[in-house]
């Protein structure tokens, strides 16, 4: 299975973006989802995570109230909706499987937890 991060872009703040990952070679529908970013000089973060079944999201601070993370699973494909852009949320967006999925709701948020990995979708703000 390898997965297609996309729709990242150039958008001045206050805009939107709507991401895409896209799982080929199987499926990901049974697996947890997450978005990390990573910004020029920083360590990587995370932004949101999604369970298997679809009905529990769990969302970073940061992005609380902007960003949603999504899924079609028919689509084998997992969104990320975010609005009200800022400078600070440019980054690379990376899209990542945790397989098979933890059932810890606190490991969501970390980066072991999954073991594969996006390409990455550049997202770029500007003021």
């Amino acid at each position: 299975v390898q997965l297609q991060a996309s729709g990242g872009g150039l958008v001045q703040a206050g805009g939107s973006l709507r991401l895409s990952c896209t799982a080929s070679g199987g499926t990901s529908s049974t697996y947890n989802m997450a978005w990390f970013r990573q910004a020029p000089g920083k360590e990587r973060e995370f932004v949101a995570a999604i369970r298997a079944g679809g009905g529990s999201t769990y969302h970073a601070d940061s992005v609380k109230g902007r960003f949603a993370i999504s899924r079609h699973n028919a689509k084998n494909t997992v969104y990320l909706q975010m609005n009200s852009l800022k400078p600070e949320d440019t980054a690379v967006y990376y899209c990542a499987a945790d397989r098979p999925p933890t059932a810890v709701y606190s490991a969501l948020a970390t980066e072991t937890v999954y073991d594969l990995w996006g390409q990455g979708t550049l997202v770029t703000v500007s003021s």
